[in-house]
């Protein structure tokens, strides 16, 4: 066991001296958790291996799963990658900091246990005042996933380290919530056309409209399917899931709620009659059609940011009810619509019901 330091730092502002002692943990080898604008990262210094490994071990990573290598300045992204063209330039110009990974040609300096022997590396420059100062105070990249256990949902606030990795990790930075609550929009842009590995916060239509081009979405980023090998974090393996398995209730016309709602309900009272106890996810608008039955409320349909920011702490929440089944309601996949079925059918094993 590690004797884990919780360190609380104000968000917009975090003092220097508290990040300072931080990034002296990270040059001594250690490894701390901290936030970014979409969830928590568990972060080492890039070059050093020993530490990187403790993140995979820790984690229960599996080591062919690459991490991201997260920046604070353009020098550190061609200390990483090689082969950065103008229309990627441009693209970067326009939304980092923020929540785009692009997966580029890696230089040598690069880790082999950074990027799982891949010839590429994902790269972003995170949009939160607390990862960009810890960058710069440790004056190197830091490689971060997400400061969870494997598997399990993400964290998007410093509680939800707690209860993973209190007493596997030195420090864990506390600064509230995170701004946006699920994992970067990860863009592979070292192949033309470019493919989407995992849809984020930056839609596809916004990065079409930058990059200029199609953008390829494939059903794996779609969350229908598993990569057969990990080119990118987030691509294999099952993610997000709470101990309680999920049912995905997904319709063809999310105009028509009561389509949706229907498939619910019909579902959940046969489950009921199997003697099964079931736990429903809803959207502000229909959650109470579900009258008599337990129900979380993750969000509006007419806001999919503010789905997408409790969906994390919502499928933490579900194993609070004991129940042996939750039922999801789907989500219309246009804009960050994409990343929250992506996320929700990973989490469910691709356990989907189609309504038509």
């Amino acid at each position: 066991m590690v004797e884990t330091e919780i360190i609380t730092v104000d968000p917009l502002n975090p003092d220097d001296k508290k990040i300072e002692k931080c990034a002296n943990v990270l040059k001594n080898g250690g490894i701390v958790a901290f936030p970014t604008e979409t969830v928590y990262g568990l972060g080492a210094c890039m070059y050093d291996r020993n530490a990187v490994r403790k993140i995979f071990e820790v984690k229960q990573r599996p080591f062919d799963n690459p991490l991201i290598v997260h920046i604070e300045n353009l020098k550190q992204l061609y200390e990483v990658a090689k082969d950065v063209n103008e229309k990627v330039r441009n693209l970067i110009s326009h939304v980092w900091p923020g929540p785009l990974t692009v997966i580029l040609p890696k230089k040598r300096n690069v880790p082999d246990i950074v990027t799982a022997h891949l010839d590429t590396v994902a790269v972003r420059m995170p949009a939160h005042p607390v990862a960009l100062k810890l960058i710069r105070k440790l004056g190197r990249p830091i490689v971060a996933p997400s400061a969870n256990l494997a598997g399990k949902p993400s964290p998007t606030t410093a509680n939800h380290v707690i209860e993973d990795l209190f007493g596997l990790v030195d420090i864990i930075i506390d600064a509230g919530e995170t701004f946006l609550g699920v994992e970067s929009t990860i863009l592979n842009v070292s192949i033309h056309p470019p493919v989407l590995l995992r849809p984020g916060p930056i839609s596809v239509e916004k990065l079409e409209e930058l990059f200029g081009e199609k953008i390829i979405v494939t059903e794996q980023a779609r969350g229908l399917i598993e990569s057969e090998k990990a080119i990118s974090p987030g691509t294999k393996y099952k993610h997000y899931a709470p101990r309680t398995p999920l049912i995905i209730v997904e319709s063809e016309n999310y105009t028509d709620l009561s389509k949706i709602v229907s498939g619910v309900l019909d579902l959940v009272k046969k489950k009921i009659e199997y003697g099964k106890k079931v736990v429903i996810i809803a959207s502000s608008e229909t959650a109470d059609y579900y009258g008599g039955y337990d129900v979380i409320k993750i969000g509006s349909r007419k806001n999919l940011y503010e789905v997408a920011k409790n969906l994390f702490k919502v499928l933490r929440e579900v194993d609070k009810y004991e129940a042996d089944i939750c039922v999801v309601e789907g989500f219309d996949e246009k804009g960050i619509g994409l990343a929250i079925m992506n996320r929700l059918r990973k989490a469910s094993g691709f356990n989907i019901i189609k309504i038509r």
